[in-house]
């Protein structure tokens, strides 16, 4: 698949909330994902879908989501971004709030092997 191919699948099965068909379908094995600061007690760098699920799945398990919108994709040579903006509720602390996130993306050998996170300053 093309980079374009990609990103538009990516972007169709992430509005559908299908993330781990999203890693199992379009990631490398060794992925790498990269947080713009690392959940509490966990490293901002994940290697492979492994720890990238894993990631997912603590995220998850700490949210309580009220609104998701993603906007995009936004391609570029062989790398593309996706826009996140979420309402949700931080449920250890029961903080609620809005994040607003672009994801950048790399492909290569139709697989994305690289995401990068940007978060929105207050």
């Amino acid at each position: 698949m093309s980079t374009l191919e990609i990103a538009k699948k990516y972007f169709a099965l992430v509005k559908e909330h299908l993330n781990e068909q999203c890693l199992t379908e379009l990631f490398a094995k060794d992925a790498i994902s990269v947080e713009a600061g690392g959940p509490p007690g966990m490293d901002r760098i994940s290697r492979g879908v492994e720890a990238i699920a894993a990631k997912g799945k603590w995220w998850m398990d700490n949210h309580t989501i009220h609104k998701a919108e993603v906007f995009g994709p936004y391609p570029h040579d062989n790398r593309f971004a996706v826009r996140f903006l979420y309402d949700i509720t931080n449920k250890p602390s029961g903080k609620r709030m809005t994040m607003d996130e672009v994801g950048l993306f790399t492909v290569e050998n139709g697989k994305i092997v690289r995401e990068e996170f940007f978060y929105g300053a207050e």
